[in-house]
């Protein structure tokens, strides 16, 4: 199979869909694959490494989007929006419940598009989110440290504080793998943690790994409007797969923080779980709402991209190459892939994104 590897185009994304070293196992399988100049710089990878692992660089996105299976990392931008076509697989971080013009720009063109997000194995795991997951909850707290410090716009508050002085408040909205890692994080640094979640199950959980370390509370209105005003950094780590992130803090409760809090949302690509959050870019990371920092950068692992593309390709190459090797019939043979596809046939497949858009669906 011909399989194309784009260069991103989002905001300083430099992560890369495929590694030169899983170019150089689909090469040992007889696959083509022809990547974009200059596509894997970002991550530390050159075109001679692509070369020497078989791979053919090409000039421009055009010729390495008209291939059978296109492997990327983040969604189609709308200038990409034209490379689009029948007969073609998209596998790629697609996150639609936040995206009206890329849905509709996947069902007019009769695209196969797979989105990493959605691939689900039988234990309801997401194979393909975690490792962005795991380093996006860390990168939050190191985010939100620095956006903390005063001449970022923060409090110029130090989270592990020093001796005499209290330490910062991390809050933490969600007890999954992002509000787990952030949570490791802030531990070592010294901070006070509190984790939110609607799961007693997961609390227990946390509690034989963190044990009196973390403040573990049942997310309910009452609790968090208890917590949020006295957090210096707010960590949104919400995940309903496939849709929007339920909105757990609304503007007036953002209001009652100190001037010079911070927010992170790592929920922002699923619409974010903080109303007066929008989308930032790594350029722009921040803006000031009610006097507190927002950062709402939806790629945050692309600012590491040497880890998170090693990191994904791990977790997405054996995907991949059935997907080489099998084509759409993958998506019979493996219900963890079939878990994964959004968009076939000018047609919503994957059940919350038709929930979604009940008005696309049809």
């Amino acid at each position: 199979m011909e399989i194309g590897v784009p260069k991103e185009t989002k905001d300083q994304e430099f992560r890369v869909g495929l590694s030169p070293a899983s170019v150089r196992s689909l090469v040992d399988r007889h696959h083509r694959v022809f990547v974009e100049t200059s596509a894997g710089l970002g991550a530390g990878f050159t075109d001679q490494d692509y070369q020497q692992a078989g791979a053919q660089i090409v000039t421009t996105a055009a010729e390495a989007w008209h291939r059978s299976l296109v492997v990327k990392v983040k969604e189609p931008l709308p200038a990409e929006y034209q490379f689009l076509q029948k007969e073609q697989i998209l596998f790629t971080y697609l996150h639609l419940a936040a995206d009206r013009g890329l849905t509709e720009a996947l069902l007019d063109s009769g695209v196969t598009a797979i989105a990493y997000e959605t691939v689900e194995l039988a234990n309801h795991r997401l194979p393909l989110l975690t490792p962005m997951s795991i380093i996006a909850g860390r990168l939050s707290v190191q985010f939100g440290a620095r956006f903390l410090e005063r001449h970022q716009g923060g409090r110029g508050v130090l989270l592990g504080g020093v001796p005499g002085v209290q330490p910062g408040k991390v809050v933490i909205l969600g007890g999954g793998v992002v509000g787990t890692e952030a949570a490791k994080m802030a531990i070592g640094l010294g901070a006070q943690v509190q984790i939110f979640d609607i799961s007693l199950d997961r609390l227990t959980d946390l509690e034989t790994l963190f044990g009196s370390r973390v403040e573990l509370l049942y997310s309910n209105r009452a609790q968090i409007e208890a917590s949020v005003p006295n957090a210096d950094l707010l960590i949104g780590a919400v995940l309903v797969p496939g849709r929007r992130a339920p909105i757990l803090v609304p503007s007036p409760l953002v209001e009652t923080m100190r001037p010079g809090s911070v927010i992170v949302d790592v929920a922002v690509d699923q619409g974010g779980c903080i109303e007066t959050m929008r989308p930032t870019s790594h350029t722009h990371p921040v803006y000031e709402a009610a006097g507190v920092l927002h950062y709402g950068v939806p790629n945050m692992p692309g600012s590491v991209p040497w880890t998170a593309t090693q990191a994904l390709n791990h977790s997405t190459f054996p995907y991949v190459l059935k997907l080489a090797d099998q084509g759409v019939a993958a998506l019979d043979r493996d219900p963890a892939l079939a878990h994964g596809l959004n968009v076939q046939n000018h047609q919503l497949i994957h059940p919350a994104v038709r929930e979604v858009f009940a008005d696309l669906a049809h």
